[in-house]
């Protein structure tokens, strides 16, 4: 059952999660040569720029939800499908990445200020760093599924054939109502749960292994 506190931690979780997944998008693509999510404003770390409030409703009730997709035009790639790999797997690096900012930054603090983590303060940024580490792995991991539309489905096709390419593109509806069903069904809740646990304890071990624990 969620308190008042618990809600807030995980408001905070999503939307920092949420935000630098497709800033990632953005400013990946820019580098490659798109400005179209730097001319709309997306290249920004501003929750207000990505969030889709009733995507992020939907992660709060029901394990999972979206945000504003970033803008991008492939067509200013040198290489299409090249483009459109790298731009897909910057989300879920992103996210990857502020896990275990979150990860190391929360045992830094077990080490070098255990007395700060038994304030008020201290206990409120402890919490706030392990559901957004917790949250943001399973964020990246989601997206790596290779279904119409999470980035895992764009990777995946890119490196196939343009025939067989598009002929998965068309038919992204069906596939869409088949995720919907595995959702719902909570076929993947224990797969994802598996490989978020797994992500998790091999961030804590690098961060030890840093750290000196």
């Amino acid at each position: 059952m969620f308190s008042l506190q618990n809600i807030i931690y995980l408001v905070i979780a999503v939307i920092l999660s949420m935000s630098i997944h497709e800033t990632a998008h953005g400013l990946v693509s820019y580098w490659m040569g798109d400005p179209t999510a730097k001319l709309e404003g997306r290249l920004s770390l501003n929750p207000f720029k990505h969030v889709d409030w009733l995507g992020l409703v939907c992660l709060l009730i029901c394990g999972f939800g979206w945000a504003k997709p970033v803008p991008i035009d492939a067509r200013y790639y040198k290489d299409a499908k090249t483009g459109i790999i790298w731009t897909s797997f910057a989300g879920p690096v992103a996210n990857f990445l502020l896990s275990f900012i979150c990860v190391f930054l929360f045992y830094a603090l077990y080490k070098f200020a255990p007395q700060f983590m038994m304030t008020s303060v201290g206990y409120f940024v402890s919490n706030t760093l392990t559901y957004t580490g917790l949250i943001s792995t399973g964020f990246g991991i989601f997206n790596l599924i290779p279904v119409p539309p999470l980035d895992g489905s764009k990777i995946l096709f890119s490196f196939l054939p343009d025939d067989q390419y598009y002929k998965f593109i068309d038919g992204a509806l069906w596939m869409n109502f088949l995720f919907i069903f595995l959702i719902f069904t909570g076929l993947l809740d224990y797969p994802l749960g598996m490989l978020r646990s797994n992500m998790i304890q091999f961030f804590e071990m690098i961060a030890k292994m840093i750290l000196g624990f």
